[in-house]
């Protein structure tokens, strides 16, 4: 049963297809600089075959906009994160970052420059240290600023500080600690768009506050798009988009869509509270 590490390692290393590398020489050091966002008619599929998991995707985000994404299992909410960090190539349109096609960029450009909170917050086996900075580019006292605005650290400092070690996958700590772990990480970044996908989906309400609260503190001059778990973390957002089977339904504010007998949203909020 060991082997079969060894047998997957050998399989990933030699017949899986490599992404990209190369590097775009003349991007600006400070770009994106605004965080506006468009979609421009994309069309993603999964594989050759299969359904389009997006299917003609165009809207604007302007920036510094706060966006929340809504819609059934399987609408194309998290595949929009997934071309956006171009995890999957788009099979037509474009996404533009401030402009920019972002296909123009190098992937690791791309993805150096956006945060993102995931659903399962991740964390290395390691040190606080380790988890917030892998590449060792901020000071001790900007690590301890991050974990201040997070509300972490009282709790970091019970702990040993930032040496101390988070335990396999983060087992010292509580899942909503683990969530505000990442969105600490994702504020060292300095990146003008934020990701959020579901990140509250598995705390309590109380730990959904204070996340809610810690986003709108620390990223109000960001771009943020917000995949929603629950409704009322979304109510104040600038405006709502809607997704289904792939395509935008609706694309408005919240009290527009609200106050439409129509929409989804309307019945979402009105048929499923939070």
């Amino acid at each position: 049963m060991q082997l079969v590490s060894v047998e997957r390692t050998e399989e990933y290393s030699t017949e899986l297809p490599s992404e990209p590398q190369q590097l775009n020489e003349q991007l600006p050091a400070a770009w994106p600089e605004q965080g506006s966002l468009e979609f421009c008619n994309v069309v993603l599929a999964y594989r050759d075959g299969l359904p389009n998991a997006l299917d003609g995707v165009s809207l604007v985000v302007q920036p510094g906009e706060k966006i929340g994404i809504v819609g059934r299992t399987g609408s194309g909410k998290s595949t929009m994160f997934l071309a956006l960090f171009r995890m999957v190539e788009l099979k037509q349109g474009q996404i533009l970052l401030d402009q920019l096609d972002i296909s123009t960029v190098g992937v690791a450009q791309l993805r150096s420059r956006l945060a993102i909170i995931p659903q399962d917050p991740f964390l290395f086996s390691g040190t606080i240290r380790d988890n917030l900075d892998p590449s060792k580019r901020h000071l001790d006292q900007q690590l301890l600023d991050v974990l201040d605005q997070c509300h972490l650290s009282t709790v970091v400092c019970r702990m040993g500080g930032l040496d101390a070690e988070v335990g396999e996958r983060g087992k010292f700590f509580s899942a909503g600690q683990r969530q505000l772990l990442c969105l600490a990480r994702a504020l060292l970044t300095q990146a003008k768009v934020l990701c959020i996908d579901e990140a509250t989906a598995s705390v309590d309400q109380k730990t959904d506050k204070l996340l809610q609260q810690t986003i709108r503190q620390t990223f109000q001059d960001k771009t943020v798009l917000t995949i929603a778990h629950r409704i009322n973390t979304i109510m104040d957002c600038d405006r709502v988009l809607v997704m289904h089977a792939g395509k935008v339904v609706e694309f408005d504010t919240p009290t527009a869509l609200c106050q439409t007998d129509t929409s989804i949203f309307h019945r979402l909020v009105g048929g499923r509270g939070d």
